[in-house]
């Protein structure tokens, strides 16, 4: 069913200044960052360090092993704190907005040429899950959907074609709440 105003996509990304994240999503990498510093990290540096007691280290699988595995762990915290530290959070329930789709949306949407009726999340790059409907908000559906209202057609650009999807409900709860 094709009603309401028809919203074009194709915008260009901006940069983004902030990193959006929900509080659940800036959760889950405070934890990683934290379990990787106070219990992984410890854990392998003491297998490195015993390792290294060993003797010849070049042929050393456990040191060799755990010093790329320490490389792995240092680059993942450094990422997730500059991450961190960029994170703008974002909580769905405080928006006002209801109607009207942005960052911590909830959508239910009607595919016109599968005729389907779908439901996404937008969050942040970091909480991607497509399992679970949770698409970045920089992805071509969520570009499409950005500041559509119940009732619009957005128009979204895909290999295969134009395919219209009609927003037929826009909520904002808590994501670890929401029904599939």
């Amino acid at each position: 069913m094709v009603s309401g105003k028809v919203i074009e996509s194709g915008a260009p990304i901006p940069a983004p200044v902030k990193n959006y994240m929900t509080p659940a999503g800036y959760a889950r990498l405070k934890a990683e960052l934290l379990h990787l510093l106070d219990t992984e990290r410890p854990e392998v540096v003491q297998v490195v360090s015993w390792a290294a007691k060993n003797g010849d280290r070049s042929e050393n699988g456990d040191y060799l092993y755990g010093k790329r595995r320490l490389r792995e762990i240092d680059r993942r915290v450094g990422y997730l704190t500059k991450a961190l530290e960029n994170a703008q959070v974002i909580d769905p329930v405080a928006q006002q907005h209801m109607d009207q789709v942005f960052f911590g949306a909830t959508v239910v949407f009607w595919r016109e040429a599968s005729q389907t009726e779908e439901c996404i999340s937008i969050v942040g790059k970091d909480e991607i899950d497509s399992s679970r409907g949770y698409v970045s908000w920089s992805s071509p559906i969520a570009r499409a959907m950005l500041k559509a209202r119940v009732g619009d057609d957005v128009r979204l650009h895909t290999p295969s074609g134009i395919e219209v999807l009609e927003i037929v409900e826009v909520k904002y709860i808590a994501l670890d709440a929401r029904e599939r």
